[in-house]
This record gives C-alpha cells, structure tokens and sequence, in this order.
C-alpha cells in the first residue's frame, strides 16, 4: 500500500509585489519548452525599469554627452517619477524601487547645489548612498524588503520550480520572510555604517586621501555585506527553495 505524498500547495504572495511579483506556475508537460527564461525576464523587468534604466540614462547623459549634473539627474528621474505615481494611482501603494531611485537622485540634486568644497564634493557620494542605506532599513522593519528584488533571480535561476517554491515560502513561511528581511537589513546596516564612516573621513582626513581611500571603503563595504548576508541568510533561503522546490515535484 504506497501512501499518497501530501501536496504543497501554492499560496498567494501579497509580499513585496511590487518589487518580485508572484506567478503562478503549474507543472510543465513532458516535452514542454521550459519557462525559465520566462520567469528569469519577468523577475528582473523591475530591476530593468525601476534601476537600470534611470542610472544608465544618468551617465549616458552626463558623460556620454556632457550633459549638466542637475539635468542628467532630472532626465534619469522622470521613469521612476511615473512609475511611482501610476502604481499609487493603479493600485493605491508605492512602487519601491522606483521611489527609491527618485529620493536618490532628488537627494542628488538638493547637494548638487552646494558649494564646490572638495570635502562636500567627496561626502556627496557617502550622502546619497546613506537614502539607499535608510530606505533598505525601513523596507526590511516594514516587512517588504528592497533587496529580495535582486536577490530572487539569482536563487532561482530562473526556473519554474524555484520560482513558485519563492512565493510559497513567501506567503506562507514566517522563517522565510524573516531571512528575507535579515539579509536585506544586514546590507542596509554595513552601507549606513560606510556611509558614516565615508562622511567622517571626508571632513576629517586630509582630501587627497579620502580621494582613493573612498573606493577603497566602498568596496569593502560591499564585499562584507555579501559575505555576511550570504552566510547568514541567502545560503538557508537557497536550501528552502531546493526542499520546496522538491516537495512540489512530489505533490
């Protein structure tokens, strides 16, 4: 007598729409094509529209064709703008990483027009960094984290399976959303700490070696969040999925 494996159903993600939709997927036929392609594209299109897009616009203006600071952050911030104020306007919330981009780059421009202090000029990177900082904070303790954006194409890899398995944790799994929030909250912490200590130096340290010494904070920086947050919350996510991913092959 085989005894019949309990299905993982799949449950609505009300979690962060805005910045990894949920889909539903049922299972492929044989000989179907597979939809990772699919669901990697539509996983990314916030990314696409809501960042790549503004920055890559910012500094084709600037320095592709020596376009002003003040017009080239004005130009990128046009996107974001209508994307924030159509997804208020459709659905009655905020698109975050469209908000996001445009407090960056309003921010940008309020201390573009300060004087030209070199110690400003230096700190003004450190400034608009710490907007990013701030909003993955309030994200991660408001229960919709900036960085699950990023980090859901690259656990999933695109495929179907881990996709849904995402959404199940997602709406279902308080552990899940809980890393979700860590991971996002850990990035937050080390880029605020940076920006801190770059605004510190930058009216502290003699210029010349805030100049190289800036980069160099930066991506250290970078590389603790990612080592840090990866062991402490993506490596348990990735394993959930895998399980999840399982247990909806076997339902």
């Amino acid at each position: 007598m085989t005894t019949a494996a309990a299905p993982c159903e799949p449950l609505r993600c009300d979690i962060a729409e805005d910045l990894s939709p949920a889909m539903s997927h049922r299972r492929a036929p044989a000989g179907a094509p597979a939809e990772g392609g699919a669901g990697l594209g539509a996983t990314l299109r916030p990314l696409a529209l809501d960042v790549a897009v503004p920055v890559g616009l910012y500094y084709v203006l600037r320095d592709g064709f020596g376009v002003s600071l003040v017009l080239s952050l004005a130009a990128s911030s046009v996107l974001p703008a209508v994307r924030s104020v159509a997804g208020f306007a459709r659905e009655g919330r905020v698109n975050g990483l469209a908000a996001l981009m445009l407090a960056v780059n309003v921010a940008g421009l309020a201390i573009s027009f300060t004087s030209g202090n070199p110690r400003w000029m230096i700190a003004k990177d450190s400034v608009i960094s710490s907007v990013i900082a701030v909003a993955m904070l309030v994200s991660a303790v408001a229960g919709r984290p900036l960085m699950s954006a990023g980090m859901k194409p690259f656990l999933t890899k695109g495929k179907a399976g881990r996709i849904a398995a995402w959404d199940r944790l997602a709406a279902g799994s308080a552990r899940f959303r809980r890393l979700e929030k860590t991971y996002t909250a850990i990035w937050g912490i080390v880029l605020l700490a940076d920006c801190a200590a770059r605004v510190a130096g930058a009216f502290t340290l003699p210029v010349g070696t805030m100049v190289w010494l800036s980069t160099v904070m930066i991506v250290v920086a970078i590389g603790l969040a990612m080592i840090v947050s990866g062991g402490v919350a993506a490596a348990p996510m990735e394993a959930m999925l895998r399980d999840a991913d399982g247990c909806g092959m076997a339902g």
